[in-house]
């Protein structure tokens, strides 16, 4: 086995320059997600909504990996995750709702199985 030699590094930072290193920095460009826990229902089992028309026009489908949001663009896309399993399924954002205080997103019947959630679940939604 050959011996390495260290070789000299330009971009290493001595203890005593770490502690100045964001002296004076008062902002850095970073693009964080953002995350909001609460509490999903699935729609579109049994409820008479299948097939009807979403809020963006398009045509329900239980069994697609789709949502209703109250706010997020249609279309979008929506990373929702079970606190109770921590599964995820990534869901497009096809209507308006839930209209329940406390519920944030009503996944599809294909999307709630996919995160093993019953009728209701505690999720995280992320980008």
């Amino acid at each position: 086995m050959q011996r390495q030699e260290a070789l000299p590094c330009a971009l290493c930072v001595t203890p005593a320059a770490a502690q100045n290193f964001l002296e004076g920095v008062t902002s850095i460009n970073v693009t964080m997600t953002e995350e909001e826990t609460c509490i999903a229902s699935q729609y579109g089992v049994g409820d008479g909504y299948h097939g009807r028309r979403t809020a963006s026009g398009e045509q329900i489908n239980t069994y697609a990996l789709t949502a209703a949001h109250r706010t997020g663009r249609f279309g979008g896309h929506v990373t929702v995750t079970n606190k109770a399993n921590g599964r995820s399924v990534r869901v497009r954002i096809t209507d308006r709702g839930p209209f329940i205080k406390g519920r944030c997103i009503n996944p599809s019947r294909a999307a709630a199985n996919a995160i093993g959630m019953g009728g209701t679940a505690r999720v995280t939604l992320g980008n």
